[in-house]
């Protein structure tokens, strides 16, 4: 299928971007690099009748030290990541998990912020920045604000972001040098998105100890009693699992071993 006919806007810069939401009373959307929208825009489950093109925004493109963190535009793409052309507050747990998410071709084009707002609960943004309790910038007509991780995604497919604002990128505070993670995912192949996610980010230093379960049917699930699921407590893992969703047999063991593996790798 091709998709429905719309116009292009293309802004050449964010408050251009703002504005163009103001522009007529159409269906506008915002497309970064297309690797989500374009298909779902081929195949008519998206119909928007204006799409304003956020790929020549040099605003969504910085990554600036800020201090105890870093912010990373929500322009910069998977691949550069992956290739660790930009400053990382992850000590490489952002580039080895950019380095599995589809194919090179799809993280030549897909930007992180694309992602983010897309919010599949089996991406792996959407479940990493949850890990790092990474802060989300949006703007819009009113300005900037802030969004803590845990309110950023809300369901499926659905964030806190406004018909009229911009997911401007993220902040994300650096690790120090003691810094352990697994990130761990099983898809039925390479290049797929994950049946289950497990992940667990320790750091000694700056006081963090999380974990999460993640490609459910919903928002990437915060363990809440860590210390016991560490130690080895069947019924704490067993509480967080059904708590997050993972009521199936199937999908329960599937997570349940995924999260097994993350623990066990950075325990080692």
């Amino acid at each position: 299928m091709k998709s429905a006919p719309f116009t292009l806007s293309t802004p050449v810069n964010l408050e251009e971007a703002i504005t163009s939401f103001k522009e007529g009373k159409v269906y506008s959307k915002l497309i970064a690099g297309s690797q989500s929208l374009g298909p779902m825009l081929n195949l008519r489950l998206s119909q928007p009748d204006n799409l304003i093109s956020l790929r020549n925004l040099p605003e969504l493109r910085e990554v600036t030290d800020v201090g105890d963190g870093i912010f990373i535009g929500a322009g910069i793409t998977h691949a550069e990541i992956e290739d660790k052309k930009i400053l990382d507050p992850s000590s490489g747990l952002m580039a080895s998990v950019a380095a599995n998410i589809a194919y090179r071709a799809v993280r030549n084009f897909g930007t992180i912020g694309g992602s983010l707002a897309h919010a599949d609960p089996a991406a792996d943004w959407v479940n990493l920045m949850q890990l790092l309790d990474a802060k989300f910038v949006i703007v819009g007509p009113n300005g900037k604000r802030e969004v803590a991780s845990n309110d950023f995604m809300q369901a499926a497919f659905t964030t806190c972001i406004k018909e009229d604002e911009i997911l401007l990128g993220l902040k994300i505070r650096k690790l120090s040098g003691k810094a352990k993670f697994a990130y761990f995912k099983f898809c039925r192949k390479v290049g797929e998105f994950a049946e289950a996610i497990g992940a667990v980010l320790l750091d000694s230093e700056l006081g963090i100890k999380r974990a999460i379960i993640g490609a459910t049917a919903g928002t990437p699930f915060l363990i809440k009693n860590i210390d016991a699921v560490m130690n080895g407590d069947s019924e704490a893992m067993n509480e967080a699992l059904i708590e997050a969703g993972c009521h199936d047999e199937y999908e329960y063991q599937m997570h349940k071993t995924a999260l097994e593996r993350a623990l066990i790798k950075v325990a080692l």
